[in-house]
């Protein structure tokens, strides 16, 4: 049967979804018109953007076999059920001035929108590029990291024309129609299974692993082992995009605009990132990529420490942070390397979890380290040592990643 489904049209429509729920980056946008309109302090707004991470990161973990198990059409309508309703029942809750509801609705029901929608294009793309996995992936993930970029400025003009209320009214209607166009178009490529006599008729890639069940890759360590560096690139790099602008003002005495500015450009390498690495990782390998990853960290945070020249300062940030993003976009194509695609979403839900954990670990442990010590110094070397144990677990997995 000829398939009637076009590949760049399927990657058109997994950006479609991870574009809506990347708005969450955006969050920063919201908080002091929150703050102003309902009287919340800052700890508590904030804390509705790490419950967001946090249930993102946990649905996905817990949900990723059932997304798997319906396909990526179904998955994306729930996705988009829950997203929506989430920007929705947020609007809600600020009617309400309810911090409770405003927890339950964008961070709990909007949380496991985005862990459902970030997870549901991956294992997708992957079978309609089997020879470009980390491209397919690598641009659908994208989508999540430059979506502030539209979002952030689209929500302040919003508020600005029509209010803080009205602006999730309007959003959480834009993205469910996004996202349900999205997904009622993606399919999984139509293959040929077996003749009447049994013999396999696809034509598989020659590196093809065994296909493992999301059970199967659990038992092995090398899943516990990128459960670890995925968790630590995202735990230090969400630790400096938390603090990247008082940073700046603070270290080399950068204006607030200057820093704003900064913040704009981080936004646009965060899913430049994204695209470059995980290209790069389809020529030179997954494995390869990562030791780059964690070698470029080290040296870049050791030297973020103790820099003071402005152009250095910030050339060192947008160099981390293209790392920071490349680490998402490569970890589907890595996953599949070595586990095969059969259940892809599902255990890259169970890594996302890291995600979750690492959405609160970062920030905090950086403002913690920050109040006892008044130094972001004390924090990047330590972030620096964190990477060599990343690239010691990176280097052991390029020559050990082959399950036996």
């Amino acid at each position: 049967m000829q398939q009637k489904k076009n590949k760049w049209l399927i990657v058109l429509a997994a950006i479609g979804i991870h574009i809506s729920i990347g708005s969450v980056y955006a969050w920063s946008v919201l908080t002091r018109p929150v703050m102003e309109a309902m009287g919340f302090s800052l700890q508590q707004v904030t804390w509705t953007f790490s419950l967001a991470i946090l249930f993102l990161g946990t649905s996905a973990g817990f949900l990723g076999t059932y997304v798997e198990r319906m396909g990526p059409r179904k998955s994306g309508l729930i996705a988009a059920a829950f997203f929506g309703t989430g920007m929705l029942g947020t609007a809600y809750a600020l009617t309400q001035h309810s911090l409770m509801l405003m927890y339950l609705f964008y961070g709990v029901i909007g949380g496991i929108g985005l862990g459902t929608g970030y997870i549901t294009p991956v294992s997708t793309l992957v079978k309609w590029f089997p020879n470009n996995r980390g491209l397919a992936t690598g641009l659908a993930i994208m989508g999540f990291g430059f979506a502030s970029l539209i979002a952030g400025p689209l929500m302040q003009l919003l508020i600005a024309e029509y209010g803080l209320i009205q602006n999730f009214i309007i959003l959480g209607c834009v993205y469910i129609v996004v996202m349900v166009c999205s997904a009622l178009y993606l399919e999984p490529p139509k293959m040929p299974a077996f003749t009447a006599k049994g013999t396999h008729k696809v034509h598989e890639d020659a590196n093809q692993p065994k296909q493992y069940t999301v059970s199967e890759a659990m038992k092995t360590w090398q899943f516990y082992a990128l459960w670890w560096v995925f968790f630590t690139n995202i735990t230090c790099g969400i630790g400096l995009l938390a603090v990247a602008s008082p940073m700046a003002q603070e270290v080399i005495k950068m204006s607030p605009m200057a820093a704003a500015s900064m913040v704009g450009i981080i936004g646009l390498l965060n899913g430049g990132g994204r695209i470059f690495w995980s290209t790069i990782s389809d020529y030179i390998g997954r494995r390869n990529t990562y030791i780059m990853f964690f070698a470029i960290e080290i040296a870049a945070f050791y030297m973020l420490a103790g820099v003071t020249d402005s152009f250095l300062f910030q050339a060192l940030i947008f160099l981390i942070i293209t790392c920071y993003g490349g680490g998402f976009s490569c970890m589907p194509a890595y996953l599949s390397d070595i586990y095969g695609t059969k259940q892809l979403s599902a255990i890259h839900g169970r890594i996302l979890t890291a995600w979750g954990l690492a959405g609160i670990a970062g920030p905090l442990l950086l403002s913690q380290i920050y109040e006892r010590t008044h130094s972001y110094s004390v924090t990047l070397y330590f972030f620096s040592a964190c990477f060599v144990v990343s690239l010691a677990i990176a280097v052991v997995l390029k020559y050990k990643a082959e399950i036996k």
